[in-house]
């Protein structure tokens, strides 16, 4: 991929587009956004310079930045997450994900491995949804990938003047970074965003007074006159014009309201105008496929016209796979979500969370780890029926407040190496399709894990972590709780490889990073312009080939906004040049 070697060229004139008057903190206060309204209150037809799909992670960042110089129409299929304290503070985390109303922020879909999972329906996409914690991609990564190293720090640091922050360590978090700096995860690179081999102090979007602060939030950047959001908007198609053997070019979209009306917006008829689809790694390809654009098979099984046959549509789907080990506490513990991170060279990531996280009163209502968001460890996950949920929450809910006390220590397996694939259910965007991760299908995810799982081991029998463990029970015991209950009880196996490869393959979960579907090199060039047609981008986790650092939320907010500045710089270059 070419650098931008125009970026100093035009930065002055750039300047000028994209600056932003003094700073400022978003606050629990909803913003007063002019440009925000709901899907109902939109004409039946329109036109914009720039049509977004999808108000997340990348799309509100890649809005406000394109808003700068252009009309820019942001359609959002969920709500706005400004005034619900299940998003806004961190004491609720999960409750949200735990919401499985038809209007929930949260939108739950089961893998075909058996693995709950859930993704985004709200402006300001998983960041609204997830643990919080912040981190870049690694510097080979960023070189690895193509892009310019100068403008993607400046699009970090654009993002982390707004939703990033430093947590504040207490005694559980503590204990763990000490007791992996002992287990030999080494060095210790103190409190940082960078990533970097060793144990470190991530960034987190909870701000100092446990409030949530989003990608939403960084559509304080965007002109107010450039930028129309849509909520409640999910669009049904991309219009695309075909004449004679040209490409086919997108020049439209149809959306529908909350009251089922349905609308089209239209791109205005000026050069390099183009809708980019931002709808993540299960919305992007669902809706190319939707469009017309993926495997003719799969189109002609739902009666989809075919503008493009690209089996590579839906290709490449990966989830991290993340086990943990629950470590009961002798010592009362803080609230905690992910603050430390150990990043080996053998490849897995080791996190914790600690204690209850509150919502209602009761310390059992919504963990990170809770069957109530779908986290069934306990039973292996072609298992995790409904009645096996509903078993495992009636158990939580019996057991005494001093059964919460402790938390758990996770291991993430980078990359990872395995892949599945993504298929449609329906036509209706507003259903899940089908996704297939393949967690471990291939030997090294596995062995990562295994490694993890060991390394887990040295920080809980580690002497600075000594304080949050019982005596009696020794980690053996402590993978038999972690993987067993009155509901299902796994077979008992002692501490070997083998048995570690079992309880990786029986407690796998989600965390949440799962990505492809439309891969750079594959479904879009290094641009992020799909191949084989015109005026068309997707810009979202989907193009990712992995996962970027310890939590890609980061980089997919960069990445929004590099994309955008990208963006306005060409068409700045070829406006200059056409003088």
């Amino acid at each position: 991929m070419a650098t931008l070697g125009w970026w100093s060229l035009f930065g002055a004139a750039l300047a000028g587009i994209l600056v932003f008057q003094g700073s400022f903190c978003a606050s629990e206060k909803a913003p007063n956004y002019s440009f925000m309204h709901n899907a109902t209150s939109a004409p039946p037809t329109s036109y914009y310079d720039y049509i977004i799909v999808g108000g997340g992670t990348a799309g509100c960042p890649l809005a406000a930045t394109l808003s700068q110089n252009y009309s820019v129409l942001l359609l959002e299929r969920g709500g706005s997450p400004y005034g619900n304290p299940n998003i806004t503070n961190l004491a609720a985390f999960g409750a949200a994900l735990s919401d499985l109303s038809p209007t929930s922020p949260a939108q739950r879909f089961i893998s075909e491995d058996g693995v709950i999972n859930s993704r985004a329906r709200v402006l300001g996409g998983g960041s609204c949804l997830n643990a919080g914690f912040y981190t870049r991609a690694a510097p080979f990564y960023v070189s690895e990938v193509g892009w310019d190293g100068r403008l993607v720090n400046e699009s970090y640091q654009w993002v982390e003047r707004v939703v990033a922050f430093q947590p504040q360590m207490r005694e559980w978090q503590s204990g763990v970074r000490d007791g992996m700096l002992e287990a030999g995860v080494l060095p210790y690179n103190g409190f940082t965003y960078d990533h970097m081999y060793g144990t470190k102090v991530g960034g987190t979007i909870f701000d100092q007074d446990g409030h949530r602060h989003t990608a939403a939030d960084l559509l304080e950047y965007a002109n107010p006159s450039g930028l129309t959001v849509l909520l409640h908007a999910p669009v049904h198609k991309i219009l695309f014009r075909i004449k004679g053997k040209s490409r086919p070019m997108a020049h439209g979209v149809v959306f529908r309201d909350a009251l089922g009306a349905k609308h089209r917006a239209y791109l205005k008829r000026r050069p390099k105008n183009e809708i980019i689809i931002s709808s993540g790694a299960l919305g992007s390809p669902q809706l190319l496929m939707l469009s017309g654009v993926g495997p003719a098979e799969q189109l002609k099984a739902y009666n989809i016209r075919q503008v493009l046959d690209q089996p590579l549509v839906g290709q490449g789907m990966s989830d991290n796979p993340m086990n943990a080990i629950f470590v009961p506490s002798p010592v009362p513990v803080e609230v905690s979500l992910i603050q430390v991170v150990g990043i080996t060279h053998f490849g897995s990531y080791i996190e914790a969370a600690s204690g209850a996280n509150f919502a209602g009163g009761s310390p059992r209502d919504f963990g990170m780890f809770s069957p109530k968001i779908g986290q069934l460890a306990t039973v292996p996950p072609k298992e995790r029926t409904p009645e096996a949920l509903a078993n495992a929450v009636e158990l939580m809910d019996n057991l005494e407040e001093a059964a919460f006390r402790g938390g758990f220590i996770l291991e993430k397996v980078m990359g990872p190496v395995s892949t599945g694939h993504l298929e449609l259910r329906n036509r209706n965007p507003n259903d899940n399709p089908s996704v297939t991760f393949n967690y471990f299908k291939e030997p090294l995810d596995l062995e990562r894990c295994v490694q993890g799982i060991r390394a887990i081991e040295k920080v809980i029998d580690s002497k600075p972590f000594s304080r949050f463990r019982f005596d009696n029970l020794n980690v053996t015991q402590l993978l038999n709780m972690t993987a067993s209950s009155p509901v299902n009880l796994l077979p008992k196996h002692d501490n070997t490889s083998r048995s570690l490869e079992q309880f990786c393959k029986d407690t796998v979960m989600t965390i949440w990073h799962y990505h492809g579907g439309c891969q750079v090199g594959r479904v879009v060039d290094h641009d992020y312009k799909v191949l084989g047609v015109d005026a068309l981008r997707v810009i979202d986790g989907s193009t990712f080939n992995y996962s970027p650092g310890t939590n890609p939320q980061a980089t997919v907010m960069m990445l929004g906004r590099y994309m955008g500045v990208k963006i306005l710089t060409q068409r700045l270059a070829g406006m200059t040049q056409s003088r």
